[in-house]
């Protein structure tokens, strides 16, 4: 839409995307000056904007570690991405990935872009790696052997069924809420985790990134790598690929709406993780990409357009989550809206709609019970009086906030 767009139909975001902006210009000044740790933050940055953004959260110590850790796991992911490798070299590659972390004279070129620069590079990953205290590389380490050796199942096996998805989500996702509960844990300043809580904040970001990209992954070139699970799918077509097809546009909802409905099983879990987080930075290091989650996971609901192109939560909603999440008030206030939202767009035509609307009411319980929200509405669509006087507002301001931009340089 663009900055002029939002200002006419979102007024209220155009501050959030500005100050956002300056932030990451900031983020950019603050890259270390030793190449491997320029690597790392740069290469975050071009990997994954959002995250490069929401860890600037974190302290340095643990910043260093949560960004290595990232990379680490991010490069294991291209290994497991890259459909053009053979599944007899690939597999030991997955099995072995953690064993390579200490030797210097690994490489192994893969990727497309910015994931292959990151192999190709990989070994500044790696001294990054044995910088960090002991104590973070045995958590990385451990958690690199966990993963690689699930990726490793999964090349050689088909996602069949609900229990096989949540497996594969575990070892792909799961184990990185895992991981960071033990980098948060090593750093002392929070109690470790369960296991199962964890598992959910992984799980629920996962399958909503499945969820959202089925048609990127369904046109994957040379082949693609799908996980929606055959358990669920096949209740509505013989081919996962037919669904984006417009004459089975009507059955591709349904299957999508289904799938969306077993992600949000995990929001109570995710609720009472961020619910035990004592450490400020820490708990908006973890809400914002939930809080994303249950926005892209409203917009992606019976959303036809899933099997068209990309859906993903514009721009400046995205600015306001960043500035706005918080507090575990802010968490439960998004919480509650965004499954409101969703909750708008049940068909009570659709197969799973009671079970739907049972779990979004569960998840509008926990919220309000918290007696937390103190404010609502705050993402839904605002009056056009309102956005009249807002808009008037932020034109006066533009000038003003653009010379803070350009200062900040």
């Amino acid at each position: 839409m663009g900055l002029l767009g939002t200002m006419m139909e979102h007024p209220e975001e155009v501050y959030p995307m500005l100050k956002l902006k300056m932030a990451a210009a900031r983020i950019e000044k603050q890259i270390p000056p030793e190449e491997h740790w320029a690597f790392a933050y740069s290469m975050l940055g071009r990997v994954s904007r959002s995250f490069a953004l929401v860890i600037q959260q974190l302290g340095p110590q643990l910043r260093n570690a949560v960004c290595v850790f990232y990379l680490v796991l991010r490069a294991l992911d291209t290994v497991e991405d890259d459909t053009s490798v053979a599944t007899e070299s690939k597999v030991p590659i997955l099995e072995a990935f953690h064993r390579h972390l200490y030797d210097l004279k690994w490489s192994f070129s893969c990727g497309t872009k910015d994931y292959k620069l990151l192999m190709d590079k990989f070994q500044l990953v790696q001294i990054a790696f044995l910088e960090l205290d002991k104590d973070y590389q045995e958590a990385i380490d451990e958690i690199t052997r966990r993963m690689g050796a699930g990726m490793a199942k999964f090349i050689q096996k088909e996602v069949e069924t609900v229990d096989d998805y949540d497996e594969y989500c575990h070892y792909v996702a799961g184990l990185v809420g895992l991981g960071l509960s033990k980098l948060f844990y090593v750093a002392k300043l929070e109690d470790l985790a369960s296991d199962s809580l964890s598992n959910s904040m992984g799980l629920f970001l996962q399958k909503t990134n499945i969820i959202r990209d089925y048609l990127e992954d369904i046109n994957e070139i040379p082949k693609s790598r799908m996980f929606w699970p055959r358990e669920i799918w096949s209740k509505y077509a013989d081919k996962l690929e037919d669904f984006k097809y417009e004459q089975n546009f009507e059955k591709s909802v349904q299957c999508l709406n289904d799938m969306v409905t077993n992600a949000l099983i995990h929001v109570e879990d995710c609720l009472q993780y961020m619910k035990l987080l004592k450490n400020e930075a820490i708990f908006r290091f973890c809400a914002i990409p939930q809080v994303m989650a249950i926005g892209t996971l409203a917009l992606c609901y019976n959303n036809v357009n899933v099997f068209k192109g990309v859906v993903k939560m514009r721009r400046g909603l995205t600015a306001r989550v960043i500035a706005e999440t918080n507090t575990m008030g802010d968490v439960y206030g998004a919480f509650y809206e965004f499954s409101s939202i969703l909750e708008s767009k049940i068909d009570d035509n659709d197969p799973n709609a009671s079970l739907t609307r049972k779990r979004v009411e569960a998840i509008k319980k926990s919220c309000k019970s918290s007696g937390l929200i103190t404010r609502r509405r705050k993402y839904l669509n605002e009056t056009s009086k309102y956005n009249s006087i807002l808009m008037m507002l932020v034109l006066l301001m533009i000038p003003i906030l653009l010379a803070l931009l350009f200062v900040n340089k």
